[in-house]
């Protein structure tokens, strides 16, 4: 058995010498995106390979994989070889909320290795055209002169909207129905057809249709206002105490990799945060950079699964 461990350690050993004896990175990167074309995810990922492409002289090509939750991106990262060459831009919907909701096919804390923080931006709570009300106030007037009426658009069950929407419906002690959609963007469509009402979306996702008019801000769910929607109330100041959320967005690849590959990625990643293109984008979409270590942001992470998991099983919140 001995003898048996020792030559497991030899193989593990020199796998990775090999790997690392390879210029770093020597062919595409791929970097996978849980959700579909167009969402905060898909903007900040395709933002980040466009920076990783030109600095490390590699194709890095985004791939979009809508669906479980965000999970199916994971999953896929998960099960791809430990050499660096697949990236994931993932929320904390995949990684701390979706698995206490559905059964994955791999670990999301030893699967999935966390490189570093990208941005932290708030949930801010919008309606359609359809809707009349112009304060949160007006809105929660109407949900509780139709109570289980009034219809509410996530990215998926367990996504941070949908965590978001069901702190907001048992403070305010409302009566909401739950439409899941495979991404913002998709969502974005039926709001602002009428066909639901109401999203608790992140605003790098929203922020576009929030300046172009379609959507119209009530609240962000954070403990402070947005500088981006400088006008726009926290829930607490409209009148909503404990809906507080906010999404994070970070950089993943597959467990496993080495850690030098991990720490030239964790470099890159703070390079590209500090450009001042990077830093106008992130702002525009309401977000504030990261700025944490390779091990500090594994923490958080490991952090966020357990308050997550905590939050849905003390809020009895159930997968659909």
């Amino acid at each position: 058995m001995q003898f048996l461990r020792c030559l497991l350690s030899l193989l593990v050993g020199s796998v990775s010498a090999a790997v690392m004896a390879q210029p770093y990175p020597g062919k595409a990167v791929r970097v996978m995106v849980g959700a579909s074309p167009g969402g905060g995810t898909d903007i900040i990922a395709r933002m980040l390979a466009d920076k990783f492409a030109e600095s490390l002289k590699q194709p890095f090509i985004v791939e979009n994989r809508p669906g479980a939750s965000n999970t199916i991106a994971a999953d896929v990262t998960a099960k791809a070889p430990p050499d660096g060459h697949t990236l994931l831009v993932a929320t904390n919907t995949a990684q701390a909320i979706a698995p206490h909701l559905i059964k994955l096919g791999f670990d999301p804390l030893k699967d999935v290795q966390p490189v570093g923080l990208i941005v932290v931006v708030p949930n801010v709570l919008v309606v359609g055209p359809s809707v009349p009300a112009r304060t949160l106030q007006e809105l929660l007037a109407a949900v509780k002169s139709r109570p289980g009426e009034f219809r509410y658009a996530t990215a998926g069950v367990g996504s941070t909207q949908h965590i978001a929407a069901e702190a907001f419906a048992r403070a305010s002690g409302t009566r909401l129905v739950h439409v899941p959609y495979k991404g913002s963007s998709q969502a974005h469509v039926d709001l602002i057809g009428g066909q639901v009402e109401m999203m608790f979306d992140t605003s790098s996702s929203a922020m576009g249709q929030i300046k172009a008019g379609r959507l119209r801000p009530l609240a962000v769910t954070t403990p402070k206002r947005s500088a981006e929607l400088p006008n726009v109330p926290t829930l607490a100041e409209a009148g909503v105490q404990g809906a507080e959320m906010s999404t994070w967005y970070g950089l993943f690849t597959t467990g496993g990799t080495p850690r030098p590959i991990v720490e030239r990625l964790h470099a890159e990643l703070q390079n590209a945060l500090k450009l001042p293109d990077v830093q106008g984008r992130l702002a525009a979409l309401g977000g504030e950079p990261g700025a944490l270590s390779v091990q500090q942001f594994a923490d958080m992470n490991r952090a966020e699964f357990e308050r997550f998991g905590r939050l849905v099983r003390e809020a009895g919140i159930k997968s659909d």
